[in-house]
């Protein structure tokens, strides 16, 4: 049995070692432990497990915090029935994360009301709740970014900021119209993650297309390239869902127009 003295100084170095939880647990665990008859190898087991089960929802919480995630957008909340078989199978095994580990990109093309950011953010929250590092926002946002740190000879700091990030969700690219120097800046960033980390895209636009995007086609055939070399495409080829949602909800007006 430790003393009060020995006590004291377990508690300080779980402190300075920065154990919060075997800190806040270890007297529980340790109650816990006489009365299953635990050896020491098992407390300190188990203490450990608590420890590292704390730390990944404190590192998750971070994450979130940081990921401009819409909350809305989740995977609980995506009608995925929409969507074909294949469709499905693939935007789960997304989820897993395994593209993140291997430098992977994922482009998600559709038309407008698709759901391809709502697929998209759905992916990134839940490697968010895996321990992943993600960025969520619009091209026109992140490019927008870079410009203001172009101005200020700052492109590489920033560039190295965005690098903290394992997936960098890059939303509409495409809808709205960019010009020279804004892309410059965008090739600059998919140029920079490069087979080293994943980039997520969504666009309207296809890659035949990417010429308009791009305004120049030699600029746009780099850019397709280096995110096309190491990706997977999901093409989203459903109905609008606001279109769908409108035509349900007729009905609804109608009636309700009668009553009154």
């Amino acid at each position: 049995m430790m003393n009060d003295a020995e006590r004291r100084e377990l508690e300080r170095l779980l402190s300075e070692l920065r154990l919060r939880s075997f800190l806040d647990h270890h007297k529980d665990m340790l109650a816990l432990a006489k009365r299953s008859d635990w050896d020491g190898d098992r407390f300190l087991l188990e203490l450990a497990r608590q420890e590292a089960r704390d730390r990944l929802d404190r590192r998750v919480e971070r994450i979130l915090s940081s990921s401009k995630l819409p909350r809305d957008k989740t995977l609980g909340s995506l009608q995925i029935e929409r969507f074909p078989d294949v469709v499905r199978q693939r935007i789960r095994e997304l989820c897993q994360g395994e593209f993140v580990n291997d430098s992977v990109n994922v482009c998600l093309f559709g038309p407008p009301g698709a759901g391809k950011t709502h697929v998209m953010a759905a992916i990134a929250r839940e490697l968010a709740l895996r321990g992943v590092t993600v960025l969520f926002g619009r091209v026109q946002t992140v490019v927008e970014r870079l410009l203001n740190a172009k101005r200020s000879l700052e492109l590489q700091r920033e560039l190295e900021r965005l690098d903290r990030y394992h997936c960098l969700c890059l939303d509409d690219i495409g809808y709205v119209q960019q010009d020279e120097r804004e892309m410059e800046v965008l090739f600059e960033l998919l140029a920079e993650r490069y087979e080293r980390r994943s980039v997520m895209i969504t666009s309207n636009v296809v890659f035949s297309e990417w010429d308009a995007i791009f305004r120049n086609p030699m600029t746009a055939a780099a850019a397709i390239d280096r995110v096309v070399h190491h990706s997977i495409i999901l093409e989203l080829n459903v109905p609008s869902f606001r279109t769908e949602q409108a035509r349900r909800e007729e009905p609804e007006q109608e009636t309700e127009k009668r009553i009154q």
